[in-house]
């Protein structure tokens, strides 16, 4: 079937957990794990008589990510009940904010193929979360469901995008873009198995000729950006294989199952007249004045899109390696630590991109955690520049330095491995290796250039890997050519 006439058309609701120490609207802890309902009280419980309390570090963060993403902070917003029931929702309710969000209308730059892509932003609320079913199972294999209300009311961020997507990539990349961003500015950790960043999903489909959007259903609950890039690609055939065939898309919430790949219908999708929003009447507005956002504007990090420009302008790095260093706050920090200190911008990103996160991913480390530090791997890369060792002995004793964490010169000094750079003792063995292979020598002469890989090799052998490659070359040829 031809889909090339089609287009997806996608909106993503994102919910980031802030690293808070305290919920929204109470003082409880918004630590992860602990005992089931230990992080409680009558407040986030929703018993009758409690009463909310704001807490000003979800604001500063809300702002914060507001002006990160170029928002409008609307000095005035409202908290908003929104109605509806469920056993891990206690109140029957969860504050938010509807119509007067605390920022709005920004956008995300994002890129697709080398392209700079924006992504509208439409709004960024406050919130609060809900708890959390535990589904259990008995020996008689019946099941039942047990409440945790520990998560309940821990501060969320919403940041909502307009339908600016058009590709389930663009999706992970507009995802792993925000989360840089939410990392960065030190406000969510980013974590997707802990569900402290997690995202909704609304699709829909349409002919590129046509404006008119389709149809849209929402995808709850994608908890990673490999479920994200699956269902999204899975829901855009379906949709489009649906209208092809004459049918109509319904509007409703689905799921994604991940063992099967697919799709499937949870329950009809709600309005947000379903919801019955009204203002929470144990909230005052929320007044933000411009003291309060200028404070915070001063205290803005380098975000991850200006850090890549950085890299590239100041360091010359290429946009590959930009985005890569910097899709990693500690491992950017990692960089420009190196680089500080051998000045060599270039060498250092080859070595940590290949070497470096190799290593890394083999032990599931974070680079602040790595037990070779950047003053060990700047020093591995002067021993290399300075032709105390070659790259080949640098590559092969990097697994040692990591695992040990002990320093280039001291591994180096114990192994031996101090590279040959004297030219009396590479010529020895030059000759050494040319009188073991007489036949081989006049074949070159003959003209076998091929044969250079070979004597090189030898050398190398007898120099058990440690003579200067490059002198070891000039001499080489010198001698073969018989003007050395």
């Amino acid at each position: 079937m031809n889909y090339n006439d089609y287009e997806g058309v996608m909106g993503l609701e994102v919910h980031a957990h802030l690293l808070t120490e305290s919920k929204i609207f109470c003082g409880c802890s918004t630590k992860f794990g602990g005992e089931p309902n230990s992080h409680t009280c009558p407040t986030c419980m929703g018993l009758p008589g409690a009463l909310p309390v704001l807490n000003k570090k979800v604001v500063d963060f809300a702002i914060k990510l507001g002006l990160a993403l170029h928002c409008t902070i609307n000095r005035k917003s409202i908290f908003a009940r929104k109605n509806y029931y469920y056993p891990d929702l206690p109140k029957a309710y969860q504050i938010s904010q509807y119509e007067e969000p605390i920022c709005s209308n920004g956008y995300l730059d994002i890129f697709m193929n080398g392209e700079k892509k924006r992504i509208r932003v439409l709004r960024v609320h406050m919130e609060e979360d809900a708890g959390k079913l535990v589904h259990e199972s008995t020996i008689e294999a019946s099941t039942y469901s047990l409440v945790d209300y520990n998560r309940s009311s821990v501060p969320l961020l919403e940041i909502v995008s307009e339908p600016d997507l058009s590709t389930p990539e663009e999706a992970v990349l507009y995802l792993k873009a925000l989360r840089d961003v939410l990392v960065y500015l030190e406000i969510c950790d980013g974590n997707m198995e802990e569900g402290s960043f997690r995202c909704d999903a609304n699709v829909s489909v349409k002919r590129k000729s046509d404006t008119k959007l389709g149809t849209r259903t929402e995808m709850k609950n994608l908890n990673s950006f490999r479920s994200v890039e699956k269902s999204l690609a899975y829901e855009i055939t379906r949709q489009i294989d649906l209208v092809k065939q004459g049918g109509t898309v319904i509007q409703e919430t689905r799921l994604f199952n991940v063992d099967e790949g697919i799709t499937y219908s949870m329950r009809g999708k709600e309005e947000a007249h379903d919801y019955r929003y009204f203002p929470d009447p144990d909230l005052l507005p929320l007044i933000v004045d411009d003291q309060w956002i200028e404070e915070i504007r001063e205290g803005l990090p380098e975000l991850p899109m200006a850090k890549m420009e950085r890299f590239m302008t100041d360091h010359g790095l290429p946009r590959y390696d930009a985005e890569i260093l910097v899709s990693d706050k500690e491992l950017a920090d990692y960089f420009e630590e190196t680089v500080r200190l051998c000045k060599e911008p270039k060498t250092a990103s080859n070595w940590i991109m290949t070497e470096l996160l190799r290593e890394l991913k083999n032990g599931n480390i974070s680079p602040k955690d790595s037990p070779l530090s950047p003053a060990h791997l700047a020093e591995l890369l002067s021993l290399i520049k300075d032709g105390t060792i070659n790259i080949k002995i640098g590559k092969e004793i990097f697994p040692e330095l990591y695992e040990r964490g002990i320093s280039p010169k001291e591994l180096v000094k114990e192994k031996g491995l101090v590279q040959i750079s004297d030219e009396t003792a590479i010529v020895a063995m030059i000759d050494a290796i040319l009188a073991k292979c007489p036949r081989e020598v006049e074949e070159f002469r003959a003209g076998k250039d091929k044969l250079l890989g070979f004597f090189v090799g030898q050398v190398m052998k007898e120099a058990r890997g440690k003579a200067n490659p490059k002198l070891l070359n000039e001499l080489l040829m010198g001698r073969l050519k018989g003007s050395g």
